[in-house]
């Protein structure tokens, strides 16, 4: 086998354990559940004011946001922590949030959010559908 076809045959098998991991998540639903874990604020609840959530993305097919259980209304600041250049965390509900990290870049990244009762969502925009979550703001 030529290097070149040792090349070719080792991206193909690249891309198709990439394509294969794109099947779900691990407990058969369709949708990641958000971590029940939730930072304290000063008042020794998960009230608004400076309380931060805690996002990541990678570096398989994973997705996921700490801190939201129980969660109320305030400014948050949303860290995530992106380590994977084939995905992003994307947040988006009431209020106008819409915020989220690039697709091809990794590390952490800081967001400023005013959270309002209602519905959010989080998701990897490109694997949207196995690649997603949501909690309720009270």
């Amino acid at each position: 086998m030529t290097r070149r076809q040792l090349t070719l045959l080792l991206v193909l098998l690249t891309f198709g354990l990439a394509v294969a991991g794109c099947g779900g998540d691990d407990d058969g639903g369709g949708e990641a559940a958000a971590t029940t874990a939730a930072e304290t604020g000063a008042g020794g609840g998960t009230t608004g004011g400076g309380t931060t959530l805690n996002g990541s993305v990678g570096p398989g097919f994973d997705i996921s946001l700490d801190g939201t259980d129980g969660i109320t209304a305030g400014d948050y600041t949303l860290v995530v922590d992106d380590q994977s250049p084939a995905h992003n965390f994307h947040l988006t509900g009431p209020g106008g949030v819409d915020v989220s990290t690039d697709v091809s870049t990794e590390g952490e990244q800081s967001f400023q959010v005013k959270l309002v009762p209602g519905e959010y969502k989080f998701v990897c925009d490109p694997h949207a559908s196995t690649m997603n979550g949501s909690f309720t703001v009270g």
